[in-house]
């Protein structure tokens, strides 16, 4: 596809633009939504800011443990260069999840500290959380990442940075996950706007996305980044946060309830 452009000797890739886009898309969407229901615009941007860090080493921390297998190499280590550069091959890739989670236990912290309504945050969080997703997804797609499995009728890559990527028909999983995303932001912004299921829209975002995650992945290619019981990292940790999301989506309101 294209992968990215050389300017001034730098190359800029797409996928980091089209994160940049989601991102400049994305949050003030949900700064504007947070202070339309009365919140501080300051108050989310720090929220954000504080998340990004979370999402920062969230999602190198877990590419990290997909690769435990190779860990034995950092005893290997020539010297302390050495150390250095094979450290950053098994903590230099990304992974979603890893990056979400790290994102919401920093942007959780900062909210908790500025002493935020939680919910009000969260809710407006949830529709930017997948139409930024929507801009990585095709940002991979326009890579070459985060591939397909092989397909008569699919994609050929002729670009990607990942060699093995190339040269055969492969399933546009990315673009298949871009729309989900879309369709997702979609109607957490229409239950955002319609004040349903307050309180909770993370939670919807979170166990939906699990459900689309799990089942797209039986179409990914890249099967470097690890199985476990004979399911991907991503289907395993998928599973995880359906059932933690979905436990907290039928007891909170039962909470509520209990307290009223």
């Amino acid at each position: 596809m294209f992968p990215g452009f050389t300017i001034f000797g730098k190359f800029i890739s797409s996928y980091s633009l089209c994160a940049l886009a989601g991102i400049f898309t994305a949050c003030p969407l949900s700064i504007h939504w947070y202070k339309k229901r009365g919140g501080s615009d300051i108050s989310m941007i720090n929220v954000y800011l504080f998340g990004a860090i979370g999402v920062f080493f969230g999602m190198h921390i877990l590419f990290g443990i997909t690769n435990i297998p190779y860990w034995h190499i950092l005893g290997e280590a020539a010297d302390f260069k050495d150390f250095i550069m094979k450290f950053a091959t098994l903590f230099g890739g990304s992974v979603f999840y890893g990056g979400l989670l790290g994102g919401l236990l920093a942007g959780g912290i900062s909210a908790k500290v500025q002493k935020l309504s939680a919910g009000l945050v969260t809710d407006c969080a949830a529709p930017a959380l997948a139409l930024f997703h929507c801009f990585g997804r095709i940002g991979c797609f326009l890579g070459g990442c985060c591939y397909g499995v092989e397909s008569e009728h699919g994609v050929v890559f002729t670009d990607s940075l990942i060699e093995s990527a190339n040269g055969v028909p492969r399933v546009p999983v990315q673009l298949y996950e871009a729309v989900f995303e879309l369709a997702l932001f979609f109607a957490l912004w229409a239950l955002l706007n319609k004040g349903v299921l307050k309180n909770r829209l993370l939670l919807v975002y979170l166990f939906s996305y699990a459900v689309g995650r799990f089942i797209l992945e039986f179409w990914r290619g890249d099967e470097y980044r690890g199985f476990l019981f004979g399911l991907s990292t991503s289907q395993v940790v998928s599973i995880l946060v359906f059932v933690v999301s979905a436990v907290l989506f039928i007891v909170k309101p039962k909470k509520k309830a209990e307290s009223a």
